[in-house]
């Protein structure tokens, strides 16, 4: 890693350390983080009072978001959505604002698409899903643009877009690290909330991504599992165990790194570790360590480092796993709309 791509990486992950203590760095933002909940609340309340216009698609619309900045596992909760609805009869649909995309207006993302254009979660989602996947900055305007494209699609599942209340939703999912939970409890910049946690009353269910810790109401519990590593050069499949005693590098340029190096961990394996900035553009130069044996990586890094890996590099895909009393209430949600297409 050269030194400007190190020392990014060391301030974003300073950055996000502050967020998850109370000090003085903290406490001298407190104003900001004031002025900061004073618009978020005027914004919300603009909405409601319809001084803000709200736009309604015409299919059923479930929103996964959070409260927090950072990974809390929402692109995995939304690939296991995005089966659970098409084993159920669904013809779902994905919007996406498409971050660390360079595109602005509402486009398909398709699985061989550009992820410097389109952003990385939402080509990964276009890999995985099997379904369509547009974005936008405006994601009424790209749930419109997917529609007229796939007019066969039956429910839309707008990644993140907890906050985009322009866009009318049927369902809000909020996911919830379970190690970290809310850090300081401040919101941006002094803490890591979007919204204060009183906005988790409001939703039509919680998911708690780890951790034992229910951040109040009715919880739905979801775990990541993954064991089998995938060479992106080859595609062939190995055992996690196979690795073992090995010079290992591992990867993770998603909100929440150590979720990864944790998951690591828990397949016995030792590794040097590489925090990133989240959505970080990799380049080659970023990855130069003569040593390793493997370099280990997210599904999310992976998309962007497949036009110089070789043979050293994997990925390791993980697959949510809920209650299915969860996937119940989804599908108890969605057949009570009345005059929408369900199905």
């Amino acid at each position: 890693m050269n030194a400007v791509t190190g020392a990014g990486a060391e301030a974003a992950c300073w950055l996000e350390k502050q967020w998850y203590k109370r000090g003085p760095w903290q406490l001298a933002l407190l104003p900001l983080s004031a002025i900061f909940r004073a618009l978020a609340a005027l914004r919300r309340l603009a909405y409601r009072r319809g001084w803000l216009q709200v736009r309604h698609l015409p299919v059923p619309v479930i929103v996964v978001g959070n409260i927090s900045v950072g990974g809390t596992g929402k692109t995995p909760l939304v690939l296991w959505l995005a089966q659970w609805l098409k084993q159920h009869g669904f013809r779902p649909g994905i919007i996406s604002r498409g971050y660390g995309g360079r595109s602005a207006e509402a486009r398909q993302v398709d699985p061989g698409s550009d992820g410097a254009r389109s952003g990385d979660e939402p080509l990964l989602l276009a890999r995985r899903s099997q379904c369509p996947v547009w974005t936008g900055r405006d994601r009424f305007t790209a749930g419109l643009a997917l529609l007229s494209a796939h007019p066969a699609c039956s429910v839309l599942i707008s990644d993140d877009g907890l906050q985009h209340y322009r866009l009318a939703r049927d369902m809000e999912i909020a996911v919830v690290d379970g190690q970290r939970l809310f850090g300081n409890g401040f919101l941006l910049p002094a803490g890591p909330l979007r919204e204060g946690v009183w906005r988790l009353r409001h939703v039509d269910a919680v998911v708690l991504n780890g951790g034992t810790e229910c951040p109040g109401g009715e919880c739905f519990r979801m775990s990541l599992k993954g064991a089998v590593l995938c060479n992106l050069r080859s595609g062939a499949k190995v055992e996690a165990h196979e690795f073992s005693g090995k010079k290992l590098h591992a990867v993770a340029g998603i909100g929440y790194p150590q979720r990864f190096f944790e998951h690591l961990q828990g397949l016995g394996l030792a590794f040097a570790r590489h925090p990133f900035p989240d959505h970080h553009a990799y380049r080659r130069e970023d990855l130069d360590w003569p040593d390793a044996d493997a370099i280990v990586m997210t599904e999310k890094d992976a998309v962007k480092c497949a036009a110089f890996a070789d043979a050293r590099y994997w990925v390791l895909p993980v697959q949510a796993e809920l209650d299915p009393s969860f996937g119940q209430k989804i599908l108890d949600i969605l057949r009570k709309r009345n005059g929408r297409k369900t199905a």
